[in-house]
């Protein structure tokens, strides 16, 4: 993996199989959501976050909101590595700027904002972001310069 010291843009190795692919060898467009979950789900625990240990504690993290920009596509075989970049947080929320590159060369394949907030794991309604996670927001968000558009609204 690539530098993955707090404050770094975490990246996440990733190979195209199959099973990622339509008939002509392309991935899939729902497959980027996939490999863009997994590097969010990596960068927590690379900072110690147990997920594990916040459903016992009645916490959840469900998607709220994402914007995708395909601009090339993926392929059999590509080795890829996806980012994982968080950018802003609220009460109940937090804002990642996601990448997924052609490793070879960083190509950029598809450029995404996801939003995910945090819930309650028994009610599906909104709930405060642990004190922990909101900690290591504040010590890794790197905010963009795009106008502030998560934080409008």
């Amino acid at each position: 993996m690539a530098d993955q010291s707090p404050g770094a843009r975490f990246e996440l190795p990733v190979r195209v199989y199959i099973e990622d692919t339509d008939a002509g060898g392309i991935v899939f467009h729902a497959k980027y959501l996939h490999y863009m979950e997994r590097a969010r789900t990596e960068w927590v625990r690379s900072c110690g976050v147990s997920l594990r240990a916040g459903l016992a504690d009645n916490i959840s993290y469900v998607v709220q909101r994402l914007t995708l920009h395909y601009a090339v596509p993926a392929k059999l075989d590509d080795e890829l590595l996806v980012t994982a970049e968080p950018v802003g947080f609220g009460r109940v929320w937090m804002d990642f700027r996601q990448r997924v590159l052609r490793a070879g060369d960083r190509t950029l394949l598809c450029d995404g904002h996801v939003r995910v907030a945090c819930i309650a794991l028994d009610s599906g309604r909104p709930r405060r972001l642990p004190d922990s996670m909101q900690a290591l927001l504040a010590d890794n968000a790197r905010p963009e310069n795009t106008n502030n558009r998560a934080s409008q609204e």
